[in-house]
Formats: C-alpha cells, structure tokens, sequence
C-alpha cells in the first residue's frame, strides 16, 4: 500500500472561486422593488411601530363575536362597544372590591340579616292577591342577640336566594320575586361588620343586577308581544317612551309603584336603582329621576351604607343611554361632607376613635374611586373646568384651582382621573392644592407621590418644574424614611431626565440621613431599590454612578432580595459598554458579584434569578480586561476560581479567559514564557473540576492548541494525554442524550486528529502513540458503528496527511518542528502510518456491516470508499477493499442515488490504466 502525493498548495488553488468586488454589502438591504414600495410606505406610516406583521392584522371580515345575553348585563340594554367597556368595568371594579376587603371565615350577623340563617321553608308560596302591605313587613327575629355564621354558608345562602328569585319568577310568582328581592336589599342596612359590608354589598348588588335584567326584559315583551304571543313591532336600541305600548307602560309603572311603597328607605332606593333602566318606557327624560334619588340618599344616616348606595347609583345610571354626570358631582359633595364630619370627630385619649375613622374612611375610599371615574370618562377640557367648579375647587372655567382646600381623600381619586394636560400645566396649583388639603382622611404623602406619577406622564410639557420639585423634597424632608422614599421615587425621573443635578444629591443625602442607624423594613428596601435602579438606568457609565455621594453608601445599607436586584442591574451596566478596565470598579464590581453569588440558591440552581445572576456573574468575569497586567489578570482568574466556585458555567469561562491571557502574552514575545505557563497550569488544574467528559475533552484540546503556540511541546503532549484520559473514561450516554453526546465526541477526536497534525511525535513514548491510543479506545468503547466508522475515516485522513513531505499547516512557533521535518526521508516512519491505516482498513468493512440502519450503512460505505481514494494509491488491495465498500452501497441505496453516483465516477478516474478494466465490475 502507498498514500496518495498531495500538494496542498496547488489543491487551494484549483478549488478556489473566482473573486470580484461586489457593489454592495451582501447583508445590507438594497431598495425595495417598485410594487413593495407601496407596502413599505404603509408600514413606515403606522405611528413608527416597531414591527408590523400583515397576518397579525385585523381581519375586516372577521365574524363578531356576540355575548350570550344570558351571561351578559349589557344584553338587556344594548350590545355596543361602550356597554361592553362598562360591564367589563364594573366586573373588574367588584373582584378588586373584595380582594381589596378580605372577610374573616366566621361573621357575626345583625337580627337585620337573620333571614340569611334560615332554612328555605320560611320562604311559603304566597298568593298574587297579597295585599303590598304584607310586603312592608321585615319578619324580624325573635331570636335576640347576634348569630355566628361562616362566610361560605353566607355566600352560600345568598347565591340560594338568587336562584329562588330566579326560580319564583319564572314560575309567574312575581310578588314573591319581590319579596325575597327587598328582604335582599334589606341586607344592606346591616354594617355591623364593616369590613364584611363590601363583599355583601358585591353580593347584593349581584342579586339586585338580575332582577332589573328580568323586569326589563318582562317589559320589553310586553311592548313587542301581545298577549297570544304574536309580535307587532320591535323596539330598537335607541327607542322613545312614545314608541312603548299602553299595556307595557302599565306594567312598568305599577313596577315603581310596587317598588315605591317599600316601607324601609335604603331598600326602596336599592330595587328603584335595579329597575332604573325601565323609567326610559315611561318618560323622555329617564336620568330625571336620577337627582331625586341623589336627594333620597341624604336620608341614610349610616354613613357607610350612604357611600356604597351612591356607588350603585353611578353603576346603574351608566344603563341609561344619556345622563348628565351633575348628580355625581352631588354625590362627591354629599360624601365629602360626611368624610369632613368624620374628620371632625373628636378622638379618645387612647385613638379608638381614630383607629375606627381611619378604617371607616378606607372602606368609603371604593365609593369615591368609582364615581370619580365615571365623571371623567371620556371629558372634554372644558367639561373638566366645569366638574372642577362644580366641586368646589376651581373659581372659574379660567381658574381651574382656587385657594380653597379640598378633602384630601377625595383630592386624591380627582387627581388620579384628571386628564394629563390639566396635571401638566397647573401642577403649581394642585401642588398647593395638596398641601392646604391636610385633613388626615388620607396620607398627603400619598397625594405627593401621585402628583408626581402624573406628571412622569409628560415631563416634557410641565411648567415650573425646578419650583415643583423644590417644594416636594422641602415637604417630605420632614417625613419618615418611607413617606420620603415612596414621594421621591415619583418625582426622580423628572429630576434625572431635567438634569437636575443639585436636587439628585439632595436626594441622595436626605437618604443617606434618614436611613442611617436604623433597621430598614420591607417597604422601605423596595422604595431604594426603584430608586437606585432608576439611577443606574439613567447613566451610561458605571463610573459616574459610583461617583455620586452616598450612593454606595446607600447601597451598604441594603440587604435581602432588593439588595440582589440592584447588585444584578450594577452588574448589567458594568459590562453593557464592553469591557471593564478600571482597576478600582473592578474591585468592587467583584466584590459585588460576590454578594450576589451569596445569595444564589444552591439547592435550587434552575431557579430563573439564579440563572441570571450566574450569567451575569460570568460575563462580568469575561469582560473584565486589566491591559497589558497580565499576571494581574490571572491573579483575578484565581480569585474567581474561588469566590464563584458553585457556577459551573464560569469555571469553563476561566480556562477561556486563561487561554485567551496565554495568547495575547504571546504576542507580546518570549518574555512571558513563564506567564504562559501558569496560564497553563491554571487551565490544567481547573479543567478537572468542570462537570461533562465532552467539556473537559474541548477544554483540554484547546489548552493543548495553546500550549503548542507558545512552544510547550511537553505541556501540549500532557494536556493531550489528558484528553485521551477523558475520553477513555466517557460512559455512553443513554436516551435522547446519546445522539447529542456521540456528535460530540466525534467532534472532539476529528478536532485532536486535526491538531496532531501539528504536534510533533516523541519517539521516547513510541512514534504515533497518539493515534495508536485512539485506535485503542475506539476499540474498548461500545459506540454505534456510524460513529466508528467515521473516526475511522478521521484516522486514515491523518495518516494519509502526515505521509506527506510537506504539511498542510505547522505550529505558529519557529521551535516547533512538524514532523515533515522531524522525519524527513525515514521510511520507518511512512511504514509506521501506513501499518497503521492498514490495521484500520481491516475492520472498516466489519464495522460498517454492523450498522443496523439500511440507509446509514450505503452512506457510511460510500463516505469510506471516497475517504480510501482521497488517501491511497489504488493497487488491489485497495480495490478490493472498496470495491466491498461498493458492493454494500449497492444493495442499501438505489442505484439512481447521486452519492453512489459520483462515488462509482470518482473511484473510476483515480484507477491506474492497467485495473481501468475492473472498474466495469466495480
């Protein structure tokens, strides 16, 4: 047997493509074709978004999805998008009102509320003929005392009314309908248990909702339907009470009279309120009635009932298809009066009273928030002057804010609804607003911090701005820790993005006083930590953050999970502009990263924070850059290797960044000989304790690749050894992970022939011991035919390679000698490479025999075949050889496969002329 001459060289050549310089970057993005430039303009004109995706556009043609009216209040009333907005609205708004309120499990109930604990057989069927006085009668407990029940079995029973209103009705039984709906309403007047009174208000309401669906709809059908059940006209969405039938008006109205002799104000006002919507069959002008239930609430002593009833009054107006919003400003008024009442009480020696303010005035809070928004839903400018005058703050359309004050709960929910331009431009005004509105009913505090949340919504156009914040920061100077951090955070994106420098470290120092020799709570933590994030995001650079006073002081003064999320962003910044060079950010940023690491959960390394604090732990360790310090640097690499010694992941970022170090002290000469060889002992000592054979075996390989570049044969040779060690040790992988774990040892091996190219044989440990120990493993290992055969072929390409008396490549090193050189002329050694591919030859054919998978074994057959040409002279024995190899291909693929194809036509034009005859039978 005898390789095949290759000159490497004159190979380039012949297979390189022919150049030109092209006239634009293949990358760059040429201009769009005349018919796409329509398409290109639409998209630049949707408002700059950031991506349009045609098949993510609405699809005018869509079908409309329609609400089953019998889950849906806005059915009753009209489909439109406004009724959709509002029902969704008023959903949210009850689900927020009782998580907002939680109820204890046990409630103690008012003889007002007996009829919850009662069985259904105190409910009996009564005659229509009943007179309406017996409906008067609230059947009180003679039970005296209040009762106990649990807050399910309440609910439980109120759901059981439901559906006995539900069920009466239908059978026809409307009085007792109403009956059992006014003993429902009568729930209401129990506020007993004041915290209980939102979730009962949200259960009520519910009941109440049902029945004005159920008796509009009995009177719409009465207006469409005669009594035999023909239809003789259809009302439509925006009808008139001229449009509405005698029978059907009849109805109606003998329903408010019903409604009107309830005896009991609250529940009269209640079922009025439920049945609202159908005064629009009696009258023109349905929201008439509206102001004269506002005046009916003025009756209700009960102060918390009186702001829940005003709160439904809002909810049920919004059925009527027109209203003017005045009689909710009437409402505000009434409620500010009782809260300024509230306020006025006089507290007890030991602040019961004011105990019990406080929570009445935060379950009142609800009442307020709805109506509020419901004034200023969808108001014009000119209406909002209007509103403001209206309630008692503005003077005049022109001076939207007087110098009078303001309930400072109430300020609060009109500040939150206020439009954006009117916080802009009289936020002078609403400052001064706020602080003549002191009337503890609400935390000013709160009301500071909200100012500045509105005008975050456009800094750009908020006039004074430098008077503004001085005032802030003068007012809460003289407040808590946590008052000061809860109004400041608001207010420093104005402060940062107006460059307002001085008031920053004002800031930062009031911090830095305040919270000085004081344990800082929960609360507390989180209002630093929006605020130091929010200084890290406004800075470009690290180094001017850590230059700010007391920010690192500040920063020691944190601990717990704020503590890691600052520490992270810090981290995030450090390493956002490329590389950390500065020798004293370095330290801390390590310092900081060590705190960091402290707090990752070893039990738990999957943990998403873990993760990203580990990521970002190791891409500061790999941006990190001390110049030309190289000893420095690795001494930084050291340190690492024990401060983070639970992130696996890093330890191979370490013996990258040695690796790394190695080459760049190379450049630099023979200077740093002994540098490079702590780099590579660093690497050596390292690579063991990262977890993977086939991590190790890349990292050893590459180290080796190092080493040999500085002229370290001895090293490379050990690192290789080492390798071999790896990859002699690897247990195959079972499962999903076999084929993944095969790929990369493949990998490994063809990348170590590749290197032994350039490394120099030792005729002290034998010549090709390397390849010989390969060949060795492969024969000790289980692995797939597929995978044997290939590095197979990956043996025979190097001994083929290093046959040759001029290699491909050499070590980058002028004393590294190749082994062209080193055995220039020995026929023993050629022998030896040839006795070597010729111990391979002998098992390829059994080998690929075996390999279960008809198709992989053509393959694999004809990837040697063409791997034998590229490699050997052909004489017979090789012939032979892959005239098997053929054969196989044969009767695995078709025999129109290309492969096969080309492989017949490539073995063909390398056979000598005397054996061109014999390639008809191949």
């Amino acid at each position: 047997m005898e390789f095949r001459a290759r000159n490497y060289i004159a190979e380039e050549q012949s297979h390189a493509l022919p150049r030109s310089r092209a006239a634009i970057h293949p990358l760059s993005s040429p201009s769009p074709p005349t018919h796409l430039r329509q398409v290109d303009d639409n998209v630049e004109n949707r408002n700059n978004e950031e991506f349009f995706d045609p098949l993510r556009a609405p699809d005018s043609n869509a079908p409309v999805k329609i609400v089953d009216g019998r889950d849906s209040e806005s059915s009753s009333y009209g489909n439109d998008d406004s009724a959709q907005v509002q029902m969704k609205e008023w959903t949210s708004f009850k689900r927020f009102l009782m998580q907002r309120f939680p109820v204890s499990k046990m409630i103690s109930i008012s003889s007002m509320s007996n009829m919850i604990v009662r069985g259904g057989k105190a409910y009996e069927k009564y005659s229509t003929s009943m007179h309406m006085e017996e409906l008067d009668d609230p059947q009180k407990s003679s039970e005296e005392g209040a009762k106990v029940i649990t807050w399910r079995e309440y609910v439980s029973r109120l759901h059981e009314l439901k559906e006995e209103i539900n069920g009466a009705w239908h059978n026809e039984d409307r009085v007792k309908s109403l009956k059992l709906s006014i003993k429902v309403a009568r729930l209401l007047m129990d506020t007993s248990v004041s915290n209980f009174y939102p979730t009962l208000f949200v259960l009520t309401t519910d009941v109440l909702d049902m029945v004005g669906n159920v008796v509009w709809e009995r009177i719409r059908q009465k207006a469409e339907f005669a009594e035999d059940g023909t239809k003789f006209c259809s009302l439509p969405e925006n009808f008139r009470a001229s449009d509405v039938c005698i029978d059907a008006k009849e109805t109606c109205y003998n329903w408010f009279c019903k409604v009107g002799s309830i005896r009991e104000l609250l529940p009269r006002i209640y079922l009025e309120l439920a049945i609202l919507p159908c005064w629009r069959f009696l009258t023109e002008q349905p929201a008439e009635s509206l102001q004269r239930l506002v005046m009916m609430t003025r009756g209700l002593a009960d102060p918390l009932a009186s702001a829940y009833c005003r709160l439904y009054i809002a909810h049920r107006a919004q059925k009527l298809p027109f209203y003017d919003t005045g009689y909710l400003i009437t409402c505000v008024n009434d409620i500010k009066l009782i809260f300024t009442q509230i306020s006025s009480a006089k507290e007890t020696a030991h602040g019961c009273l004011a105990d019990s303010k406080s929570s009445l005035v935060s379950l009142m809070e609800p009442a307020i928030e709805f109506i509020m928004k419901c004034i200023f839903n969808d108001a014009s400018l000119m209406r909002v002057g209007k509103v403001l005058v209206e309630l008692g703050i503005g003077r005049s359309q022109e001076e939207l804010f007087g110098g009078s004050s303001c309930v400072s709960i109430v300020l609060h929910h009109l500040l939150k609804e206020l439009p954006t331009d009117v916080v802009s431009s009289h936020a002078v005004d609403i400052l001064h607003l706020i602080k003549c509105s002191n009337d503890y009913s609400y935390d000013q505090c709160l009301n500071y911090r909200l100012l500045g949340l509105r005008l975050c919504e456009q800094i750009s156009q908020i006039g004074s701005v430098d008077d503004i914040v001085n005032e802030v920061i003068l007012v809460v100077s003289q407040c808590g820790l946590d008052e000061y951090l809860k109004v400041i955070d608001a207010y420093l994106d104005i402060v940062l993005q107006n460059q307002m420098d001085g008031h920053l470290k004002t800031i930062l120092e009031g911090i830095s006083e305040l919270a000085c020799d004081q344990v800082i709570a929960e609360d507390e933590l989180a209002g630093l930590q929006s605020i130091l994030v929010k200084v890290l995001s406004h800075f470009e650079d690290l180094e001017d953050v850590f230059s700010l006073n007391h920010f690192l002081q500040i920063l020691d003064l944190m601990h717990g999970s704020s503590r890691s999320i600052v520490n992270m962003h810090i981290l995030d910044m450090a390493t956002r502009n490329g590389y950390v060079r500065d020798p004293t950010s370095i330290q801390l940023i390590f310092e900081i990263s060590q705190e960091l690491h402290n707090d990752i959960d070893i039990a738990n390394k999957k943990n998403d924070d873990n993760q990203q604090q580990a990521r970002l732990i190791s891409h500061f360790v790999r941006m990190v850059d001390h110049g030309t310090e190289y000893e420095q640097h690795l001494a930084f690499l050291v340190e690492c290797r024990g401060a983070f010694s639970s992130i696996i992941e890093l330890k191979e970022i370490l013996v990258h960044s040695s690796n790394f170090l190695a080459t760049k002290a190379l450049k630099d000469g023979k200077k740093h000989l002994s540098f490079v060889k702590s780099c590579m002992a660093f690497s050596e000592v390292t690579i063991p304790s990262i977890s993977g054979h086939i991590k190790q075996l890349h990292l050893y390989l590459e180290t080796a690749e190092v080493a040999l570049l500085g002229g370290l044969v001895s090293h490379s040779d050990g690192l290789i050894d080492s390798a071999l060690d790896c990859l002699q040790s690897f247990d195959r992988m079972e499962g999903s992970r076999a084929a993944v774990d095969s790929d990369g040892i493949l990998s490994s091996i063809r990348k170590l022939c590749s290197l032994l190219i350039m490394v120099p044989d030792n005729p002290e440990v034998g010549i090709l011991h390397i390849p010989k120990s390969i060949l060795s493993i492969i024969h000790s290992q289980s692995w797939s035919p597929r995978m044997k055969t290939r590095i197979f072929c990956a043996i025979v390409s190097l001994s083929a390679t290093l046959s040759q008396g001029r290699l491909p490549y050499h070590a980058f090193h002028p004393e590294v000698m190749g082994n062209d050189l080193l055995f220039f002329g020995n026929s023993s050694y050629v022998h030896e490479l040839i006795s070597l591919a010729a111990s391979v030859l002998e098992n390829l054919v059994d080998v690929i025999e075996r390999e279960p998978s008809q198709a992989a074994r053509g393959n694999m057959s004809l990837e040697a075949c063409n791997c034998i040409v590229s490699s050997f002279k052909i004489n017979e024995h090789v012939l032979l050889v892959c005239s098997k190899l053929i054969e196989i291909a044969k009767l695995c693929l078709s025999a129109k496969d290309k492969y096969l194809i080309s492989t017949i036509s490539f073995l063909d034009k390398n056979l000598p002329a005397a054996t061109a005859a014999s390639s008809i039978t191949v």
